[in-house]
Order: C-alpha cells, then structure tokens, then sequence
C-alpha cells in the first residue's frame, strides 16, 4: 500500500477527558455515562488489558466496533489513529495522541479507523475498552470483527 497520510484530525473520532476525583483513599474517575455518549455506542462488553512498558498493540481497525478506550494510568499511551474511511472528509488523515496519568481521557475509535497504542510511560499500565461489540459475537460464535495490520510487512500503518 502506498498511502500519503495528513497529519490532523479525524471525523468522528472523539477525545473526552476524564477527572480523577482524588481524596486520602485514591481517586474514581467516570469512565462512561449513558447521558454523554450517543446510543450507538453504548457498551455492549468490557475488558481491561495491562501492557507492559515499551510494548505496543495494534495498528487494526474493526468494520462495525466502536471502541471506547479509557486511558487513566498508571502510565502513559501514545496512540495513532488513520482514517481509512474512504467515504471520510478526513480520509488519509493521521492524528498522534498521548493519554492516560498526565492526561486521563476516553477515546471513542469509529469503525474504520485504523488504530495502535504503545506504552512510553515508565510503568506497566492499563487500559479499559467498552466497545459497543461483542468480541466474536454473542457467545463467540462468529469471526472477530478485526482487520490486522500489525503482521503486514507492506502495512501503510506504521507506528513510528
């Protein structure tokens, strides 16, 4: 693939900080209300991942999930996003953010988008998907709704 990716925003892809509410106990953040996010994408499973200092997930993309990541420490992600949406204002855009302990916030991913996250925090750190998929299907009885790339030698998606 010989892509020319922009370096700006995407349509439809959304980035909402979240707060710490911080006391002598720790802290609780609101991952996701009903009332602040569009029906579509309400969660239909959850899980949380931890990866380890320096590694990397992805880039992939999903042709109807929507993920909504929640990056919250306790390190640091920096994330790249592609859109791949041919029919996308913002097709060949390419944006570059870094999230999670010094900037806790929820990522909305639109199918289409290409994605990939690496830990460049100091810690191993976690993070928490609410996608408005179920993984393999109801009862994990269909294909994963998962386009790889991370396994393409010829990948236009690099993660650099």
């Amino acid at each position: 693939m010989n892509f020319s990716f922009k370096l700006s925003e995407i349509k439809d892809v959304v980035i909402k900080d979240i707060q710490k509410h911080i006391d002598e106990r720790g802290w609780l953040a609101e991952l996701y209300r009903s009332d602040e996010i569009d029906d579509s994408i309400f969660p239909q499973m959850a899980y949380v991942s931890l990866t380890m200092q320096g590694v990397k997930r992805g880039p992939h993309e999903h042709v109807y999930q929507t993920d909504y990541f929640c990056f919250l420490g306790p390190s640091d992600f920096k994330i790249i996003l592609w859109d791949n949406r041919k029919d996308s204002p913002t097709y060949l855009n390419k944006m570059i953010l870094f999230l999670g302990e010094n900037r806790p916030a929820a990522l909305i991913v639109p199918p289409g988008i290409v994605h990939a996250y690496k830990n460049v925090g100091g810690k191993n750190g976690l993070v928490i998907n609410a996608a408005n998929k179920l993984y393999a299907g109801k009862m994990k009885k269909e294909r994963a709704d998962e386009i790889r790339h991370e396994n393409d030698a010829l990948t236009a998606f690099v993660f650099d």
